[in-house]
């Protein structure tokens, strides 16, 4: 599994970032999302399809393999 991250559309909530630190972390300058890794391992799949499912902005997605 993959993730992705559209900056375009993140507005900063930083909700990925406390459900899935170890893939998703905020940039210094205007808090938007920073992917740490785009391939998901399945010891964080469940926290990062929550993080997708509660993006406020649709930021993210999932890319299945």
């Amino acid at each position: 599994m993959r993730v992705a991250a559209d900056r375009e559309v993140c507005i900063g909530s930083g909700n990925c970032v406390f459900t899935a630190n170890d893939v998703f972390d905020q940039d210094d300058d205007e808090g938007l999302v920073v992917l740490l890794t785009a391939e998901v391992g399945p010891r964080d799949a469940d926290a990062v399809r929550d993080a997708v499912a509660h993006c406020p902005s649709g930021a993210l997605r999932i890319i299945e393999d």
